[in-house]
C-alpha cells in the first residue's frame, strides 16, 4: 500500500502532465476525483499545482517537496537530556514548565525529552520511568529479599 506521502507525489505528475496538455484545473480535479476518490487533494491545491506547473518546463520541474533548512533540534542535546533527568530524579513532581525555565529550552523540547528521550510518563502528578532499569530492578531485589529475611524473623519469633 502506498503511502500518503507517495500517493500526493502521484497526484501531482498527473496534475503536472494534465496541466502540460492544457486541461483546465477544474477539469484535472474532476478527472482526478473520479480516480482516485476520497484520497484524492482538494480543488483548491489541484488549483495551485496548476499554476506552479504552468509557468515551468515539465522536464525541470520537482514533483517532490525540497528541503528546507530548518531548525535544528539543539535541545536534544545531551547536556539538556542530563539536566532534564537529573531534575526529575531530583523532583519526580517538577512540571515541564519548570523545567523549561531552568534548562531555557521550550515546553514542546521538554516533553520530548521527558516522554521520547528519557520515556518517562505521569502517574499521580509523579514522573515515573516507563521501564525500570537495571538499577532499579536490583534495588526492588535487595528490597524483596530484606522483608523476606524480616517475615521469616517474625514467624520464628
Amino acid at each position: 500500500m502506498a503511502t500518503s506521502n507517495d500517493l500526493l507525489i502521484k497526484q501531482r505528475s498527473v496534475i503536472e502532465f494534465l496541466a502540460a496538455e492544457g486541461c483546465s484545473a477544474a477539469n484535472i480535479h474532476a478527472r482526478m476525483k473520479t480516480i482516485y476518490g476520497e484520497m484524492c487533494i482538494s480543488d483548491c491545491t489541484v488549483r495551485k499545482w496548476v499554476r506552479i506547473f504552468k509557468g515551468e518546463d515539465p522536464r525541470e520541474t520537482l514533483l517532490r517537496d525540497r528541503k528546507l533548512s530548518g531548525r535544528p533540534l539543539s535541545a536534544s542535546v545531551t547536556a539538556h537530556r542530563e539536566k532534564v533527568d537529573c531534575m526529575i530524579r531530583a523532583n519526580r513532581r517538577v512540571k515541564q514548565k519548570e523545567i523549561a525555565n531552568a534548562a531555557d529550552i521550550s515546553k514542546e523540547r521538554v516533553h520530548h525529552i521527558v516522554t521520547t528521550v528519557l520515556g518517562y510518563r505521569k502517574v499521580s502528578a509523579r514522573w515515573v520511568p516507563r521501564q525500570l532499569t537495571v538499577e532499579m530492578k536490583a534495588q526492588r531485589k535487595d528490597m524483596c529479599n530484606q522483608l523476606l529475611e524480616l517475615s521469616t524473623v517474625f514467624i520464628l519469633a
